[in-house]
């Protein structure tokens, strides 16, 4: 996979894809037979050097009464992902994020990432709203 376009043939095909533009895929993961769902997004960046990466990332939930240690400690022991502040419809948010080279990356490495992401995340969210399904 070397290029974004790539990427969205395969997700497309493999997944629900529930929205989709130029420079986002919104993927519904249906987690636990369907009793739980999570919106994983892939987008696009470029590092310093104009290499570019694939970006993975879900919302957990809303920053308010958020405590930074947790997510700072969360980052320093996760080995896949890590946690950040992204703007969603306005809203800050916690999500959790792996950014991939696409030197290397193939559809079964893509696969993985967004299960991964989408299943650890739906137990962040879980942990973090008593049960709940936020998103």
């Amino acid at each position: 996979m070397r290029n974004f376009e790539s990427i969205r043939r395969h997700v497309t095909t493999a997944y629900n894809a529930t929205m989709h533009d130029e420079e986002v895929i919104c993927i519904e993961l249906s987690l636990e037979k369907g009793t739980r769902h999570q919106s994983i997004f892939l987008s696009e960046l470029d590092d310093d050097d104009g290499r570019p990466y694939l970006r993975v990332s879900t919302a957990i939930a809303p920053t308010t009464g958020m405590d930074p240690r947790r997510a700072l400690a969360f980052n320093w022991q996760s080995v896949v992902g890590y946690l950040a502040i992204g703007d969603l419809d306005g809203v800050p948010y916690l999500q959790l994020v792996e950014n991939r080279p696409y030197e290397g990356l193939d559809a079964s490495e893509v696969d993985r990432l967004v299960l991964e992401i989408g299943g650890l995340g739906d137990r962040m969210e879980r942990m973090m709203s008593a049960g709940g399904d936020l998103l």
